[in-house]
């Protein structure tokens, strides 16, 4: 439950008094950087030091507490040989600067005349005049020939050949059939009566009905056999009917794919015309491109050349201003190279952070050991009112919670508080409380006795009990 006990609240602290106990951390941790970090250096070239030469009195604003800041000034001294050097070129630049004054007078009379160019190269003017001469570019070239976009009528398509369904001609060969056969069937039919009336089978018996139903049935034979003939010449012509509609309309077929042909082959050659012709196009303009390149390198050359000398010219004029330019500068004395010092930076104690961090350390300890002490009293106040049966031998003690104080008879003493169950509880409940035997200790009234078993006096021990839990 924790070491330290709970009384008052934390006392916040003073943002004034954190404030100023911060900027006076802040300060002296300034001013030991500015020392540690103003580091002498000495080298061969000179020296470089660092020396406080005053105070600056500062005062906060807000605290109204004034510090004394130190003022430091960087002194640069060269070594003897630099010094030498320097005094050596500052008369050396009083003699330059003489010379120079001397030299001046001679540009009096070149800068007064003005600059003579007109011996400079002229010849590009006429390469300027070359280039406008090109000719133009070709952007067009000859018509040759609008496509074909149509070809000769190979005639319409036969989609059927005629009305006529052949049944003149198939109706014609049945007929003739009939009339071939019709008096041979008359002869088998009476040779066939005479032949079973010598067999004396009289007309209308048995014998007579069966030798006619066996002739009817060879006489419906010989019928169907000449109706299936008369249907293979049917079929026979009309067969021969739609060969020749296939064949005319393969000729048109044969007579359309030879009239695409030659349409395809007078675009393919009208294409081959066009294509030759932007060859022939493109060869003109690539030759005026190699012209215009030729020609403009020439005009490069010609400018270069009128540069050229434009750039001498240039130069003699100007040499003698570089020179009296160069006398002038004379010599530097070399300045000391001073090392980057190692900077070492001392971190500010964050004062008010630390001030505030303890005080919400401690509040929230103290919010901590409240909320314990609320739920250990909570839970033995919340238990019952009156008397509280809290014998120890008629409980089945669990683990100690923690200890809260009260005050007896004998002064203010610990109480510890304990998770239990009743015995005889069949649900085994558990609750929070003292035992009666430790209240006891510390305050007998608090504790009576009935029938062998100890009860706690809840009015007794809310008085004795102390705002504090360990």
């Amino acid at each position: 439950m924790g070491s330290c006990c709970q009384g008052d609240a934390p006392t916040p602290p003073n943002p004034a008094q954190t404030a100023a106990a911060q900027t006076g951390t802040n300060v002296s941790t300034a001013v030991a950087n500015a020392f540690l970090n103003n580091t002498n250096q000495v080298t061969p070239q000179g020296s470089l030091s660092y020396d406080p030469t005053g105070n600056y009195s500062w005062t906060d604003p807000s605290t109204g507490s004034t510090y004394n800041i130190p003022r430091f000034t960087a002194t640069q001294t060269p070594s003897p040989a630099q010094q030498n050097i320097q005094n050596l070129g500052e008369q050396s630049k009083t003699n330059l600067a003489q010379l120079a004054s001397n030299q001046s007078g001679m540009l009096t009379n070149m800068l007064g005349r003005p600059m003579d160019i007109s011996g400079a190269p002229d010849n590009w003017h006429r390469s300027i005049s070359t280039l406008m001469d090109n000719p133009e570019a070709q952007t067009g070239f000859g018509d040759v020939g609008m496509q074909q976009r149509t070809f000769g009528d190979a005639g319409e398509i036969m989609r059927d050949y005629g009305p006529n369904d052949f049944s003149a001609d198939r109706t014609r060969v049945e007929q003739s059939m009939y009339e071939r056969m019709d008096p041979q069937l008359q002869r088998d039919r009476a040779q066939m009566e005479a032949r079973l009336a010598d067999q004396g089978i009289k007309i209308g018996s048995p014998a007579y009905q069966a030798a006619m139903d066996q002739f009817g049935r060879q006489l419906t034979d010989t019928r169907l056999g000449i109706t299936a003939a008369g249907g293979q010449e049917q079929k026979l012509q009309a067969d021969m009917a739609a060969q020749r509609a296939g064949f005319a309309n393969a000729a048109q077929q044969q007579a359309y794919t030879q009239a695409q042909g030659r349409g395809t082959f007078a675009n393919q050659a009208q294409s081959q015309d066009f294509s030759q012709e932007a060859l022939r196009g493109q060869f003109t303009n690539a030759a005026l491109g190699q012209r215009m390149q030729r020609d403009q390198q020439i005009i490069d050359a010609a400018n270069k050349e009128r540069q050229t000398w434009l750039t001498e010219q240039y130069a003699q004029r100007n040499q003698p201003i570089n020179e009296i330019t160069s006398l002038m500068s004379g010599s530097q004395v070399q300045q000391p190279n001073f090392v980057t010092t190692p900077t070492n930076q001392i971190p500010t104690t964050d004062y008010a952070g630390l001030v505030n961090n303890n005080f919400s350390q401690n509040f929230q300890n103290y919010q901590q050991q409240s909320q314990n002490f609320n739920q250990i009293v909570g839970g033995l106040f919340g238990a019952t009112a009156g008397y509280l049966r809290s014998d120890r031998r008629e409980k089945d003690v669990g683990d100690k919670l923690g200890t809260i104080f009260a005050a007896g008879p004998d002064g203010e003493k610990p109480l510890p508080v304990y998770e239990y169950a009743y015995k005889d509880d069949p649900a085994s409940t558990r609750h929070i409380g003292p035992m009666a035997q430790d209240v006891e200790k510390i305050d007998r009234r608090a504790v009576k006795t009935r029938s062998g078993t100890k009860y706690i006096d809840m009015t007794r021990m809310g008085s004795i009990l102390r705002d504090k839990v360990a």
